[in-house]
């Protein structure tokens, strides 16, 4: 039990923005930190993915990676998005990238936990939940193919993020 928590702790720690010493700004323009996700990019409107905005990495950013998830999901944290090998010079995406697994420049998306490619909005069953929105810059461009997990693209991005940043929205159905 205790090798289990020492070993979570360990890989935890390999993820903050305080062992990496560099922090990035992730924004949108359609709702601050804290604040409320507008119904657009919910399940209960047209459930495209919202506009996001980050400042640069550090040198030596390749790619960026961004993950958005629920960690009030009833079961487990529900993954929303995954996207990775987004290119160095990009500092934004717009809303609405559509649900494909390669985009025109060359960046990839995962699979969510509706097990479909790109973005699936917030939709919780009761409650408020946060969704957060995170941005990693990483060091090289990744070899993996799309489709991939949140729990796979962090391994394949083990020892290689330099910096990340977080935006937190919250959602609550009608």
């Amino acid at each position: 039990m205790i090798l289990f928590i020492l070993l979570c702790t360990s890989q935890m720690s390999s993820y903050s923005s305080d062992s990496i010493g560099y922090t990035m700004e992730l924004s949108s323009p359609v709702f601050d930190e804290d604040g409320t996700i507008p119904v657009k990019y919910t399940c209960d409107g047209a459930n495209i993915s919202p506009p996001l905005k980050w400042s640069a990495g550090p040198e030596g950013t390749v790619t960026y990676a961004i993950i958005c998830d629920d960690p009030d999901a009833p079961v487990k944290t529900w993954v929303h998005w995954v996207v990775f090998n987004l290119p160095a010079g990009l500092d934004s995406l717009p809303e609405h990238i559509p649900p494909v697994e390669i985009l025109p420049d060359s960046s990839m998306q995962g699979r969510n936990d509706s097990r479909k490619i790109g973005y699936s909005g917030p939709c919780p069953p009761r409650g408020i939940h946060r969704y957060y929105f995170k941005v990693y810059a990483v060091d090289k461009k990744l070899d993996n193919k799309p489709g991939i997990t949140k729990s796979e693209l962090l391994k394949a991005m083990e020892g290689h993020i330099l910096s990340e940043g977080q935006l937190m929205g919250k959602y609550k159905r009608q």
